[in-house]
């Protein structure tokens, strides 16, 4: 009996989160003896510092190009495209969230980059896969008045041959052993022709998420990786001392407008207050907090310096964004390390990144957590192999992609 090996291409790869979460499914034995496994062949981004990290991690051949041009066969000589490849029988792709985020302008289609999955239907119209995986933001559901989602759906659902049965849900990742609150969307697809039915994986932490400090006080097996500091210029240090654990910058703001003896209150239940706090007068206290605040009348979005609750875990780890958004400690007065970040994204301690620290802080912060989408991967492997497995419902309940 010849065993079944999905050989898998992933299409914006990023530095190859979906990619690693593959390569750690642990291979499914049928009752019959077959054997059903995932190999890798390809990631594409047109990032060169994120293939760099593909490549450093042995997660395939890693291709800089857009991904267009890769599954359209327009590279040149020089740059290989999907001919040149065997063809493969799985594809992942988390296309570009940019204009279906909800901190965004959620411009959706008329955005720069809310065309680019059109590329992965492309690549599924010219491989016909077994089954893909593909992944985005939660906010992709309600960009262009949730038309776009629906579009988007509606083409995997008949896209090459067969066409395929959709299994879409927002996963919790908090729930699934990532040590950070982060919710994306999901898209299994299994082609038609195989009548199967993807069901999505109970969750495996509901209540018994991964906290912050149990993740990050885990000790490091050297050598250790990307684990740089940042040099905190003064007044970001002085704004974090007024800034208790789960909080942000403008919580600062509120302490202004408290009366004396409710600023007192406030701040005496900050863990640091007796060591760093509480030998300043109440006139010290407002220079302090005024000459660190904020000035901002615009959008104030909540990471903006918000620091980590040691008992709760990280709050959503993103990739761009200036001073303020790089993840702050629960007590120290700094922002976490890429090391530390990429351990609350769910990449083990071996795993490299490669470009400036600035670089890696956005490869890790676009990444899809490993750890979870493992979980994934196994159960689409296990429902090959007609293993059963503990499902719930999926929460994608709009059917209409399929008029």
């Amino acid at each position: 009996m010849k065993n079944k090996t999905f050989l898998l291409g992933d299409l914006f790869c990023g530095p190859g989160g979906l990619s690693l979460a593959s390569k750690l499914a642990v291979p499914q034995k049928s009752k019959s003896g077959k054997t059903f496994s995932i190999s890798h062949s390809w990631g594409v981004d047109k990032d060169e510092n994120a293939i760099a990290t593909y490549n450093a991690n042995d997660l395939g051949e890693g291709i800089v190009s857009d991904a267009i041009s890769f599954v359209e066969s327009k590279n040149d000589g020089r740059i290989k495209n999907l001919n040149e490849f065997d063809k493969i029988s799985a594809l992942a792709f988390g296309f570009p969230c940019n204009d279906f985020s909800l901190v965004g302008k959620q411009k959706g289609f008329q955005g720069t980059f809310g065309n680019l999955y059109k590329a992965g239907i492309t690549a599924i119209e010219k491989t016909n896969p077994d089954w893909f995986i593909a992944e985005n933001v939660s906010g992709i559901h309600s960009a262009n008045s949730g038309n776009a989602f629906k579009k988007i759906l509606s083409e995997l659902n008949k896209s090459g041959r067969y066409g395929y049965e959709l299994s879409v849900h927002l996963y919790k990742f908090e729930d699934y052993g990532v040590p950070q609150y982060r919710h994306r969307y999901i898209i299994v697809g299994i082609r038609k022709d195989h009548k199967l039915k993807f069901k999505i994986p109970s969750p495996t932490h509901t209540n018994s998420h991964i906290t912050a400090i149990q993740k990050l006080s885990e000790p490091y097996e050297p050598p250790v990786y990307n684990n740089e500091m940042t040099k905190q210029n003064k007044k970001v240090v002085n704004r974090l001392n007024f800034i208790p654990p789960w909080e942000n910058a403008w919580y600062l703001d509120k302490l202004l407008e408290f009366s004396k003896e409710k600023r007192h209150d406030e701040l005496s239940k900050i863990p640091w207050y007796d060591k760093k706090i509480k030998h300043m007068s109440n006139t010290e206290i407002i220079d302090n907090i005024t000459n660190c605040k904020l000035n901002c009348t615009q959008a104030r979005m909540s990471h903006i310096y918000k620091r980590l609750h040691p008992n709760k875990p990280s709050y959503t780890i993103t990739g761009s964004g200036g001073g303020g958004t790089h993840v702050y400690h629960w007590e120290e007065c700094r922002a976490l390390t890429n090391r530390e970040r990429a351990r609350l994204q769910g990449f083990p301690d071996s795993f490299i990144f490669k470009g400036s620290k600035e670089q890696v802080r956005k490869q890790i912060g676009m990444a899809v957590p490993p750890i979870g989408a493992k979980i994934i991967f196994e159960s689409i492997i296990k429902l090959f192999a007609g293993i059963t497995y503990s499902f719930v419902e999926e929460s994608y309940k709009n059917k209409d992609y399929m008029l």
